[in-house]
């Protein structure tokens, strides 16, 4: 099978604040390492409620810290908010404080709405143009060529896996062309998956880093005892789709019996849409989910999202996948 590695976006549950969404992450982190998850993988968003992963280098060490053997990264850091040199001298840093477990997943997208680009004082638009150049400055950088005044340090010569995000055929294509591993994000938006893990593959040139492509998929998991039990713990997620398809993104919410009786059509159709990129059951129905995913799309690895209100199910939910591939 597959390996399983985990996304986690640092989710703040109702009732509770920050404090205990990172004391929850490096819990569940933990909880990854021990069931043999290969990655644990955190977020960048901004001006969320309900997300609190921004400033996610500080993360990532927390993360890396409070575990031994699992790799931790960037699912992933948006480089267009950044400039690729504090990002080289941040990911240098993390690999000398943790040499060879440090990934740095890099995506275009801001991560927030049209107000970031004011916060962080940068034109968005103009920076996500920028980032097939961004990109390959972040990657001399780290490999220590020369090509800037100044070189980073730490940064310059470290040892950082590198991935390209995306959730569509501009992500693929770029990977491909810098024989980078490709990330899909089809638990979220899984239209163009299929389309662009052909282009990728079809396009691919190798690179000091990769010689073979590498895909790594993305899907919803949540795992239970039973179904029933599944259905109801992943309600929490569903509702936070429905926030943010709604335009009102906050805390995770509690989970509700039947949930999606309640929904209007619209919705009862976006769900019918993602729960290809799905696995909600028990072991064996999470197992036979993700081994169907995996067949359709080829992909080298599996990342699991998708946190659950209570903290202690969402670490048996993890426990439970991975044992179901055991």
């Amino acid at each position: 099978m597959v390996p399983l590695s985990v996304l986690d976006l640092v989710t703040v549950r109702e009732g509770s604040g920050v404090p205990e969404a990172l004391a929850a992450s490096i819990t569940a982190a933990q909880t990854a390492e021990d069931a043999g998850y290969n990655r644990y993988w955190i977020a960048e968003h901004h001006g969320m409620d309900g997300i609190a992963g921004g400033a996610t280098a500080v993360v990532i060490s927390a993360i890396a810290n409070a575990t031994k053997t699992i790799r931790v990264g960037s699912g992933g850091i948006m480089l267009p908010n950044h400039s690729p040199f504090i990002i080289a001298e941040q990911f240098g840093t993390l690999a000398a404080l943790f040499p060879g477990r440090i990934d740095l997943g890099l995506g275009r997208a801001p991560g927030a709405d049209g107000r970031i680009g004011q916060m962080l004082r940068k034109d968005l638009m103009r920076a996500a143009e920028q980032f097939p150049q961004d990109v390959v400055e972040l990657r001399a950088m780290l490999a220590g060529d020369a090509v800037a005044p100044l070189a980073a340090t730490p940064g310059s010569g470290a040892q950082v896996e590198m991935w390209i995000l995306g959730s569509s055929l501009f992500g693929a294509s770029l990977a491909a062309a810098l024989g980078l591993p490709y990330a899909f994000a089809s638990h979220f938006a899984p239209d163009q998956l299929d389309a662009a893990l052909k282009l990728y593959r079809e396009r691919f040139t190798s690179s000091d880093q990769l010689t073979q492509p590498h895909v790594m998929a993305a899907m919803a998991v949540v795992c239970a005892d039973s179904d029933e039990e599944a259905r109801f713990h992943a309600s929490s997620l569903d509702q936070s789709f429905v926030a943010l398809r709604s335009g009102t993104p906050g805390k995770l919410k509690p989970p509700i019996e039947n949930y999606r009786a309640t929904l209007a059509p619209q919705f009862q159709a976006m769900f019918a849409h993602l729960d290809q990129a799905r696995a909600v059951g028990s072991p064996a129905t999470v197992r036979e989910s993700i081994e169907r995913f995996a067949a359709r799309t080829g992909a080298d690895e599996i990342v699991v999202a998708g946190a659950l209100f209570d903290s202690a199910a969402h670490c048996r939910s993890l426990t439970l996948t991975a044992a179901a591939f055991a």
